[in-house]
């Protein structure tokens, strides 16, 4: 055990020149995590296995220049809308905007160049509580940015606690209303690498939202009696291969699930287990929603940080997030903003060992 530390260290220069700067938090308890401001990009996240040993439990790519070019979102901060609006379109006070469509006949993850592809200013901050370290990423989407209307102030900052926890906070004020869904696309895999199909997942969620073949929301469903119960602790491989028509739709799981919770607070949103290195994570959130993806369309066309090719389920994401499609579906939380509020959001990621 040691004192809690904060490194920073030139990552690369962006093609316009600017250099690019990562940061590393280590909580002096085995728990470090490394970020950069471009994208906020999460470039690794270690945490000690049941002997003590770290590793990386997210996927990275190992330049600034893989980031810039092919990055699918690895590590990175997801707005100014994550997941999917249909067509690209949506109607806000009686006024039509159309944004870029970059998945389909869809937008995704805030368009073609999202946040997860812009410059953060980054620095560190104190909270104010005795063993957190943190750092502060904020930028200004100006109005109009990927069709989005407003001038949006953005804060994101990322915590590590000495109970081996990461919390990210999300902060946003807007000149004009606008839609806002934040969150962040981690490809988690808590065994450092290969398949994520033997790990074991629990999400307290009775409903989900069933997509149509574009992978837009169709509405609420059960999840009993279907592949997409995780009720209780459920192996990713045990259904994943099930002819259910969502997930073929999918190729796997990338759904939003309607989260079992109170309607203010902290939640629980999963509990993610991998026997052999013991390492377990619990997501807790004040967002509605949890988008697990499988990480169905990786390929193998990239080489992670370890040297490897990153293939299909080699990472998951969980999202936390309101639900995808907001916009259009009014039976769905608003994602809305305006003038005079402040958006707020908080997710903690708690890791810790099985006994």
């Amino acid at each position: 055990m040691s004192t809690p530390s904060l490194t920073e260290a030139p990552f690369g220069q962006l093609p316009d020149g600017r250099t690019v700067t990562q940061y590393t938090l280590d909580n002096g308890r085995g728990l470090r995590l490394s970020a950069i401001n471009f994208g906020g990009i999460v470039t690794s996240l270690e945490v000690p296995d049941r002997h003590g040993a770290s590793s990386s439990v997210v996927l990275g790519l190992p330049t600034l220049d893989d980031y810039v070019a092919r990055n699918p979102h690895f590590g990175t901060i997801v707005g100014r809308y994550a997941n999917r609006i249909a067509a690209g379109r949506f109607t806000l006070d009686g006024e039509a905007f159309q944004l870029p469509v970059n998945d389909g006949p869809n937008s995704l993850h805030g368009g073609l160049a999202g946040f997860g592809a812009r410059w953060w200013d980054i620095a560190p901050v104190d909270t104010g509580v005795p063993g957190e370290i943190a750092i502060a990423l904020r930028r200004v989407s100006p109005d109009g940015e990927e069709g989005y209307p407003g001038r949006l102030a953005v804060e994101v900052r990322y915590t590590l606690h000495a109970e081996q926890g990461w919390r990210i906070d999300y902060s946003a004020e807007t000149d004009r209303a606008t839609v806002l869904n934040l969150s962040h696309h981690d490809y988690f895999n808590l065994a450092g690498s290969g398949s994520i199909l033997d790990h074991v997942l629990t999400l307290p969620a009775s409903r989900y939202t069933p997509v149509d073949a574009t992978l837009i929301p169709t509405g609420l469903a059960d999840v009993a009696g279907t592949p997409f119960d995780f009720r209780t602790p459920t192996r990713i491989g045990e259904r994943i291969r099930s002819p259910h028509e969502q997930l073929v739709r999918a190729r796997g799981y990338d759904h939003n699930w309607v989260l079992d919770r109170p309607a203010d607070g902290m939640a629980l949103a999963a509990r993610l287990e991998h026997a052999e290195s013991g390492r377990v994570m619990e997501v807790f959130t004040t967002e509605p929603g949890v988008q697990f993806y499988s990480g169905n369309f990786l390929d193998g066309t990239l080489v992670g940080t370890a040297g490897a090719v990153v293939r299909q389920g080699d990472g998951l994401c969980l999202e936390t997030q309101h639900f995808p499609d907001s916009p259009n579906q009014p039976e769905f939380p608003s994602t809305v903003l305006r003038p005079g509020e402040r958006f707020s959001s908080r997710t903690l990621h708690r890791f810790g060992l099985l006994r």
